[in-house]
């Protein structure tokens, strides 16, 4: 069997914790900033989990047995 090439997008924008989770950086924090509170800005700046039917092909993309 060939190596499995981990794709380079991902490897940049997950990040696997110890116990196995996926962590990632969320969504709706690049622009249109103006109309969103501080208080949900600061909630974005937060990384959270990938879900569980995302995990699959998350750990695909990372190489990563399932």
């Amino acid at each position: 069997m060939p190596k499995v090439k981990t794709n380079s997008s991902a490897k940049k924008r997950f990040k696997v914790t110890p116990s196995g989770k996926i962590k990632r950086a969320q969504a709706y924090k690049n622009h249109i900033l103006t109309k969103k509170t501080t208080k949900q800005k600061r909630g974005l700046t937060k990384m959270t989990t990938v879900s569980e039917a995302d995990m699959g092909l998350v750990k695909n993309l990372l190489g990563i047995g399932k």
